[in-house]
């Protein structure tokens, strides 16, 4: 995608967690890190189990190593104003790294850039910022791959016939929902018969799917950006008496969203690994109070395509690899 710079590879050592605007420290009398070390995580949200599992991860990393981790987040999924306001709570408790998922690439700059002024090292996590090096450095899933990974299979299992799909993104002006949303068009170059912002929740995406068919009667697959979408997809597809004409894919490779590919809810899903994430974002916090070395450009996490329907040219894990290794 043009974005990949450098990426120093650092060790491990200190970190410890908080959840909303209180912290926590390790347990641990005797730390490993320096006892001081503050590191910050601002999520999207704090309840999409998505960012509770990259949450989480953070927490297991930081008390295993002896500093202090505050995670804070945005009321709601583009709640832009509320990770500006998170970000400058941090830096006012000290923290030396930031690592933020941001809900708007752009509207979340200035705040940045006054963290980074301030001497915070900033690390974008999941979703990159626009321009990509208003941050230190990047962690996240190639997004517009993991489209691609889904387009290639949902195009590969209509065996030749055209793809003709309905196409459920998430809020409008996301990076992310725009990066899977080209990266399927590229790969299945489908015949676009609606799309409509869905926000990644399953009821929008159910009424999406209700509305989008009464004139989408030709469909024969959903490209959809994440798993809530794909089964309020199903929802209106079983509906109708057409969820066995129609193909879904998805992207995330949540517990529950490897699930709806076993039972055929879902045909497949590209698994993302947002413990990765979380866990390599605190490993270069760590390092960076250790010894001054920041991470540079993007760090790519890995995907695995999910689905209990191999098909020739596709490389892809089964339901029982993705209930194993679910989000990493």
């Amino acid at each position: 995608m043009g974005r990949r710079g450098p990426a120093l590879l650092a060790a491990l050592t200190v970190a410890a967690l908080a959840v909303g605007c209180t912290s926590t420290k390790s347990g641990s009398d005797e730390p490993t890190g320096d006892g001081s070390t503050k590191i910050g995580l601002v999520t999207k949200t704090d309840s999409n189990p998505y960012f509770v599992a990259l949450r989480d991860a953070a927490k297991e990393e930081a008390e295993a190593n002896g500093a202090e981790l505050v995670a804070l987040a945005g009321k709601f999924d583009g709640d832009n104003d509320g990770q500006v306001a998170a970000i400058e709570n941090l830096v006012q408790q000290g923290a030396k790294t930031i690592l933020v998922t941001p809900n708007n690439s752009t509207g979340i700059l200035g705040a940045i850039k006054k963290a980074r002024d301030r001497g915070v090292l900033v690390i974008a996590l999941d979703t990159e910022t626009d321009p990509q090096d208003a941050v230190d450095a990047t962690i996240a899933t190639d997004n517009t791959n993991a489209g691609r990974l889904q387009g290639q299979y949902v195009k590969a299992a209509l065996n030749g016939r055209p793809a003709r799909s309905i196409l459920l993104d998430g809020t409008p002006g996301s990076t992310v929902s725009e990066q899977r949303h080209a990266g399927f068009v590229e790969a299945a170059q489908p015949e676009n018969l609606g799309t409509e912002a869905t926000n990644g929740e399953q009821n929008k995406a159910q009424q999406a799917t209700e509305n989008l068919l009464q004139r989408a009667t030709t469909v024969n697959s959903i490209y959809t950006l994440n798993e809530p979408a794909a089964r309020g997809a199903y929802s209106a597809l079983k509906a109708k008496d057409l969820a066995d004409k129609v193909i879904i894919g998805s992207i995330d490779g949540s517990c529950d969203g490897v699930n709806a590919v076993k039972s055929g809810e879902i045909a497949v899903t590209v698994m993302q690994f947002p413990k990765k994430m979380a866990e390599q974002g605190v490993r270069f916090a760590v390092e960076f109070a250790k010894s001054g070395k920041k991470p540079t450009g993007f760090v790519e996490t890995e995907t695995a395509v999910i689905t209990d329907k191999p098909l020739a040219g596709i490389d892809s894990k089964d339901t029982a690899w993705g209930l194993e290794n679910c989000w990493g």
